[in-house]
């Protein structure tokens, strides 16, 4: 359904930590003034899900009383699935724009692909949804969102009322500092980073092998214009991200070099 002139904008709140996480509380309260919201989050932690869907078992969904005067429910699926079961089957019209987040922990660089946060955003860009997620650089439970809070309402803000370019939405992280001790925002690139891992092998009690995933984030990007370089340096980064994974240049090479 269309959106009536004159209303208020509609705002889906959705998240990949579940929707009892401290940061999904934090989103609601930055875009309440914004518009009217509604919350379709996972019943529980979804991180580090990606863009996975579900298509083996039935979805759940259950209204809850969590947001004071928001309709809120939590869905049994990936964070994806919470963005495809709100716009079927949960808004009364079209969103203006999904929130994702507040994510307890990064999504810059590389971690984009895997972040169930910012696959929440993804799936809503394919809806044709401005979309936007949110991760602060902390991972513990009690994490002051304070300031991370402040800067998605100025940034929700901006979209609302300037939009996006066609077929991107935005990758935002927020350093964990104070809201004053922030410098600001920088528009930046994704920083060429990797995780560099290993399976560490071990043993249950009754001998049999099992493998825990372990690594470290290194990145060897020294640009001054990434997000890692941002946040590093106190600025909350925006990277504008898009869905096509097409690789132009990739296409020029072929064109050019093989023959075919």
């Amino acid at each position: 359904m269309k959106n009536q002139p004159g209303a208020k904008p509609l705002i889906l709140v959705v998240n990949d930590d579940g929707i009892t996480a401290p940061g999904i509380r934090a989103l609601v309260e930055a875009v309440r003034p914004l518009g009217d919201v509604v919350v379709v989050a996972p019943d529980s932690p979804q991180s580090g899900m990606g863009h996975a869907i579900t298509i083996n078992k039935p979805l759940r969904l259950q209204q809850v009383h969590l947001f004071e005067g928001i309709p809120s429910y939590h869905c049994s699926g990936t964070p994806a699935d919470c963005v495809k079961i709100a716009v079927d089957k949960v808004m009364h019209r079209h969103p203006d724009l999904c929130v994702s987040g507040i994510n307890h922990g990064s999504n810059s660089s590389i971690n984009v692909l895997y972040s169930g946060t910012m696959s929440a955003a993804v799936e809503a860009s394919l809806e044709g949804i401005p979309s936007v997620g949110f991760s602060l650089l902390d991972y513990s439970h009690d994490a002051n969102f304070e300031g991370a809070a402040h800067y998605a309402r100025i940034i929700c803000r901006q979209i609302l009322e300037n939009g996006l370019a066609e077929s991107s939405l935005l990758n935002v992280n927020i350093p964990n500092l104070a809201t004053n001790d922030i410098k600001g925002i920088k528009i930046c690139r994704q920083a060429t980073a990797k995780w560099e891992e290993e399976y560490l092998q071990r043993q249950d009690p009754f001998g049999r092998d099992y493998y825990w995933l372990s690594g470290n984030f290194v990145n060897h990007d020294k640009g001054t214009d990434t997000d890692e370089w941002a946040l590093a340096h106190g600025y909350v980064s925006i990277v504008p991200v898009q869905y096509d994974l097409t690789a132009h240049h990739g296409i020029t090479h072929i064109n050019s070099k093989w023959k075919l």
